[in-house]
């Protein structure tokens, strides 16, 4: 939800997602499902939070997602992860086993009693790091070609949506 003082309205946009064309009855009846699977890749969609915060900077922002995306980065790098999340992690370790390049980024401690990371420990986000970068890099790039601030959102938001980072979705 936005606010727009110009206009004394909320805006409001749906960053939800969508499901897979095939994501039907008739797929998960046929896979032996009652209901689509809570985990896992056929419980994924499309992730729509991205496009989301995209678009509401790029329509509605002032700032270049480059310097939004700053914080984010930085804790991509690492911080000292909270005791409720490394708990949870902890907790959901079951589940999160299940599916390897999960267990590659949440369970720092594999083999051991505890896998999660212990609170305060400095939890690395590689993977999400490279991903943040990728979108600032085609801001950037779109601003040097002569793209105005909305326009070099736009292009991160379509190498999400439709370069190489829609790819690497798909392969995953």
């Amino acid at each position: 939800l936005i606010y727009n003082p110009k206009t004394k309205k909320v805006i409001a946009i749906n960053a939800l997602g969508v499901a897979p064309t095939g994501a039907t009855a008739e797929y998960y009846k046929g896979k032996g499902y009652k209901y689509p699977p809570e985990f896992g890749p056929l419980a994924a969609i499309t992730p729509g939070t991205a496009g989301g915060l995209m678009t509401m900077l790029a329509e509605y922002g002032t700032m270049s997602l480059k310097d939004v995306l700053a914080p984010a980065m930085q804790m991509a790098e690492g911080y000292p992860i909270e005791a409720q999340t490394a708990n949870s992690i902890e907790r959901g370790k079951a589940e999160i086993k299940k599916w390897s390049y999960s267990a590659k980024v949440f369970l720092t401690h594999a083999g051991e009693k505890r896998e999660a990371p212990n609170a305060g420990e400095i939890f690395v986000q590689k993977d999400l790091l490279a991903t943040l970068q990728k979108l600032v890099e085609s801001e950037q790039q779109a601003l040097k070609k002569g793209k105005n601030r909305k326009e070099a959102i736009y292009a991160a938001y379509d190498r999400f949506y439709k370069g190489d980072i829609a790819k690497e979705f798909d392969r995953g």
